[in-house]
């Protein structure tokens, strides 16, 4: 007996009939039921002889259903995907463009729905993926190391996503000032935004250039730095020594860029369009002294201060995204993406909701959203 490859028998067993909007609403509404309530794996959800079987799933649609939808879904038309695959390796070739209708609209009700406060933080996320699609990124100092490499752009003082741009290791840089330049400035969209914004960023993306330049379109800009960047000072008044103590700060000003070195545990280097280098800011730290160790105050620079500060807009928005994510093993690189853009719709919905009304937790806010997806 003949036996068909594994996909086609899938396809078979999955007959397709046309799915409603209404329809579409219980699908994503059972992706955010499965972020809250995990199982090992999908069959598990629709079990009934399991003494942990969960009803609620089959209560809005099959199980048959549920893998049909997932196996058919798309966010481009098919036939649209294949001219632009035959583009491949010529410069009208897209590489999200499976994503791409998605992600603009995404991307654009993060624009529109909200208008973030004064400090924003840019920062890079990662989101898994094994699959071999060719834009994939390893990054070892994240605790995703393997996947797709995100940049987004975050209010500081609750963790928005106000944009973002997936990397695909083919962008272009049309500035000439190369990837980390472009990112942030690609982000920062001053049609929506306007100016007046202060952004902080981490040393990946900082340099005098981006600095100026920002400082030029009326936006204030301060992150850590890596002393081998070009144009940033190596005198040696702007110098810290082995021997510095904790709590020593130096500072040079060039124009309106301020670069300030600080020792703590080790050597911090700021630089900032903000900031003076010192307005009398200090901060605690436990120090070993002659009577044991003791807690005594240190000097601390207004740059290092603010960073520390604004720059955990981006971490919590990667924690908030995390909490409930609707991410879980699949083969097709689209759908990895895919289910991180509802993760920051979700999020952002709930960002919102909190910032209007104050009251709903993250758990019955999502709790509420699968309710109302599912027509429960």
């Amino acid at each position: 007996m003949l036996r068909l490859p594994g996909h086609v028998q899938r396809a078979i067993k999955y007959k397709w009939t046309d799915v409603s909007i209404s329809e579409l609403y219980c699908y994503i509404g059972l992706l955010f039921y499965m972020a809250m309530v995990k199982l090992s794996t999908i069959r598990d959800y629709w079990r009934q002889d399991n003494l942990f079987s969960v009803p609620f799933p089959a209560t809005v649609m099959s199980r048959d259903r549920y893998r049909t939808i997932s196996w058919n879904l798309h966010m481009s038309h098919p036939d649209a995907d294949q001219d632009n695959d035959r583009k491949r390796g010529t410069a009208e070739h897209d590489r999200l463009f499976r994503v791409r209708p998605l992600m603009d609209t995404i991307r654009h009700a993060c624009k529109a729905i909200y208008h973030p406060r004064k400090n924003l933080a840019v920062n890079k996320r990662m989101v898994a993926c094994k699959a071999n699609a060719g834009m994939t990124r390893y990054m070892k100092a994240k605790p995703t190391r393997l996947g797709f490499k995100l940049f987004a752009l975050t209010d500081s003082s609750n963790g928005y996503t106000v944009d973002f741009a997936v990397y695909t290791g083919k962008n272009k840089f049309p500035t000439g000032h190369g990837l980390s330049y472009d990112a942030v400035t690609s982000l920062l969209d001053r049609r929506v935004l306007g100016s007046g914004y202060h952004v902080y960023m981490d040393d990946f993306y900082t340099s005098p250039k981006l600095l100026t330049d920002l400082f030029a379109l009326k936006f204030g800009a301060c992150g850590t730095y890596r002393d081998n960047r070009k144009d940033c000072p190596r005198n040696a008044a702007n110098s810290l020594s082995k021997k510095s103590v904790r709590g020593s700060i130096r500072w040079i000003r060039d124009k309106h860029l301020v670069f300030v070195k600080w020792m703590d545990t080790r050597e911090v280097s700021v630089c900032s369009t903000i900031h003076a280098a010192y307005t009398g800011d200090n901060v605690q730290r436990r120090a070993k002294t002659q009577n044991g160790w003791r807690t005594k105050s240190f000097p601390r620079p207004a740059p290092v201060t603010a960073y520390n500060q604004h720059i955990r807009g981006a971490d919590l928005s990667d924690q908030l995204l995390q909490y409930y994510s609707t991410q879980h093993k699949t083969m097709k690189w689209y759908r990895k993406l895919f289910l991180h853009f509802l993760d920051i719709a979700a999020t952002n919905a709930f960002i919102v909701h909190k910032e209007l009304y104050g009251t709903m937790s993250h758990k019955v806010f999502m709790e509420e959203l699968v309710a109302e997806l599912c027509g429960v």
